[in-house]
């Protein structure tokens, strides 16, 4: 299942960026590459969570979308605030 997989990607990308974020040799370009995908993810995400909403998917589908797509958009902030810090 699709939501499934964005699951999974979305617990990784919540493991992984933080310590990207970390890592002292991150470039800006790097760091805002990552802020798009993060983006995309979220979009994409959200278009996810329309589509189940309108297809009458239970409660808990919707739910577990919801929060994925929270998670991605927290994500995304956490590199926006790296990438602010950056241009200072």
């Amino acid at each position: 299942e699709i939501l499934a997989e964005q699951e999974a990607t979305g617990a990784r990308m919540a493991r992984e960026v933080p310590s990207m974020l970390d890592n002292s040799d991150i470039g800006e370009a790097q760091v805002k590459a990552l802020f798009s995908e993060l983006e995309k993810q979220a979009d994409f995400v959200e278009k996810l969570r329309m589509v189940l909403e309108k297809v009458g998917h239970d409660f808990p589908v919707i739910t577990a979308a919801e929060r994925l797509e929270e998670r991605y958009a927290d994500l995304a902030a956490c590199v926006a605030e790296k990438l602010k810090a950056m241009r200072e």
